[in-house]
């Protein structure tokens, strides 16, 4: 089952960040898992709840597959999915009112950072999809080429430290760039009313919607072109509570193998993806999410058997450039941060 708490096509990335100023105090309120996973459900099988970071698109396809194949109930396991509102899924998770929620890396940490004992469990994809977007007509090509333009921003600090760090280590000036507010999330508006000149967006989705369906002539540069300057981090990924890791691990790895196994699906035949997509969320372009489910199919995982999976050295060289721009505290323990053990095994 589906819930539509909030219509919005996208929460936006300052959201995200800012949300986890809030964790601290609904983590502290918590005093129960997001179900009492009652025996006597109806059903038979466990309630859980999961919180999307969006609504529901391509970086999805493997929750939705696994939900209309039948997975989660043959797991025992009865899913009902939440959009996120006011309250992102993180909050949820760590006040004990969600199971799991869809999150990315940027806003994991600081929300552990503020009392909140999350845990990312697995990762959509195994590399950022993450890139800068401009209309070609601007000459921007790559990351000097930044300077004397501006950057449509959310406000976060994150931003200005990796286009900063961007622009620098190509040799060009981070002085130079003018960090610009968004008014929306309407990237064509922007770019072609020039309000800003670049901006972050998701190759597979915003970069496809602009370039395929909205027929904009565009340039990009790719995040992970460029990891000899900036990291390579998950976003987005799946995250639980410490407390289920401790008090419900069969329920975890249940949850996850089911999870898996759409995501499986959804590497097979991004037809499938598509059609569960949309059955869910009919409102969305089905070329848009046709395009994106087959450019997303072979980057879901590195090994199509081995959906999930992380790395310590992404996670230690993202919290690194945290640290070493004053976004996460010297003592921070990335070890905590993440697990991969209760994945499915070969």
């Amino acid at each position: 089952m589906t819930t539509r708490v909030s219509r919005a096509t996208r929460a936006s990335r300052a959201r995200i960040l800012a949300a986890a100023a809030s964790l601290a105090l609904l983590a502290a309120c918590s005093t129960a898992g997001a179900s009492d996973h009652a025996s006597d459900h109806a059903s038979g099988r466990t309630p859980v709840t999961v919180v999307l970071d969006w609504s529901p698109n391509t970086n999805h396809s493997g929750l939705y597959l696994a939900q209309e194949r039948g997975y989660f109930a043959d797991a025992g396991i009865d899913v009902t999915i939440l959009e996120p509102g006011d309250t992102s899924g993180l909050q949820l998770v760590a006040a004990g009112k969600a199971d799991f929620a869809y999150s990315v890396a940027e806003g994991l940490v600081p929300a552990r950072q503020q009392g909140a004992d999350v845990v990312s469990v697995a990762t959509v994809m195994p590399h950022n999809t993450s890139s800068l977007i401009s209309l070609a007509s601007s000459g921007i090509t790559r990351p000097r080429d930044l300077a004397g333009h501006s950057y449509g921003s959310y406000g976060s600090e994150l931003e200005e430290a990796l286009l900063r760090t961007l622009v620098e280590c190509d040799g060009g000036d981070p002085d130079a760039v003018t960090f610009t507010p968004l008014a929306s999330d309407d990237f064509r508006i922007g770019l072609e009313e020039h309000q800003f000149d670049t901006a972050w967006v998701f190759d597979g989705w915003e970069t496809i919607q602009l370039r395929d369906v909205d027929g904009l002539d565009v340039s990009t540069i790719p995040f992970i072109d460029h990891t000899d300057c900036i990291p390579d981090w998950y976003t987005p990924l799946v995250a639980t509570s410490q407390q289920h890791l401790d008090d419900d691990p069969d329920l975890v790895r249940g949850f996850l193998g089911a999870l898996a196994h759409g995501y499986e699906d959804a590497i097979a035949d991004p037809g499938a993806a598509v059609d569960a997509l949309h059955a869910a969320a009919p409102e969305v372009d089905e070329q848009l999410l046709t395009a994106s489910a087959q450019w997303l199919a072979p980057r879901y995982a590195d090994d199509p058997t081995r959906w999930g999976v992380q790395q310590a050295t992404v996670w230690d060289d993202f919290v690194a450039f945290l640290q070493d721009h004053d976004l996460a505290d010297a003592d921070f323990d990335t070890d905590a941060a993440w697990t991969d053990d209760y994945l499915p095994v070969d």
